[in-house]
């Protein structure tokens, strides 16, 4: 390489090209920031996520026992779908704003523990979420249940909005996002006991 082709930036230079360089990116980042912000996320693009009846939704998972109330994982709601009351054979239409799911016998958990955002797993042999990061437990409706021995999550698994149409067909509302309720005593009316005691330890 010839030496005198190689040109020497001033300290003048190198500071005005490197400021231009700096405010151009903070410029960039703004800009890449405001767009996010506007323009629909990928969760957003998941809005609502059409589910299906109660019987296509056993249907499409005939190894786990969703008729009994256990929690069946759905990928592209990011949410565990779960019946209310396993004695009644169907969805009831209805919306459900709250997603407390009541009134429809359907509840969608947010996939997400709510203490640091681990996935919790349902457990066939108590019928309640175990989250492996920390040990925080649920019913199977996502009720937290109170005290150290049940995980420090401070409250229970939040819930998305839910409607089921006159078809019985249900609807998830991901842009709906509940949180659950505060912790309960095991023993108390709000919790399900779990049905083995120490299940999947």
């Amino acid at each position: 390489m010839d030496r005198r082709s190689a040109r020497r930036l001033s300290r003048r230079e190198l500071l005005r090209t490197s400021l231009g360089a700096a405010v151009g990116l903070w410029l960039a980042e703004l800009g890449a920031g405001t767009l996010g912000f506007l323009w629909p996320s990928a969760t957003l693009a998941l809005a609502k996520v059409r589910v299906g009846t109660l019987t296509e939704l056993i249907g499409a998972h005939p190894t786990i026992p969703i008729q009994e109330g256990f929690p069946v994982y759905l990928p592209q709601a990011r949410a565990f779908v779960v019946v209310v009351d396993p004695k009644r054979t169907e969805f009831l239409p209805g919306d459900d704003p709250t997603g407390d799911g009541t009134s429809l016998n359907v509840r969608a958990l947010y996939q997400r523990c709510p203490h640091l955002g681990c996935r919790p797993n349902p457990c066939l042999e108590d019928f309640w979420f175990h989250c492996p990061c920390h040990q925080s437990r649920y019913d199977r409706l996502g009720t937290k249940a109170a005290g150290i021995a049940y995980g420090p999550a401070a409250r229970g698994m939040d819930r998305f909005a839910v409607a089921v149409d006159a078809n019985g067909v249900l609807t998830i509302d991901r842009t709906r996002l509940v949180f659950g309720s505060l912790p309960i005593a095991l023993g108390q009316p709000g919790i399900i006991p779990p049905r083995v005691a120490h299940g999947c330890q």
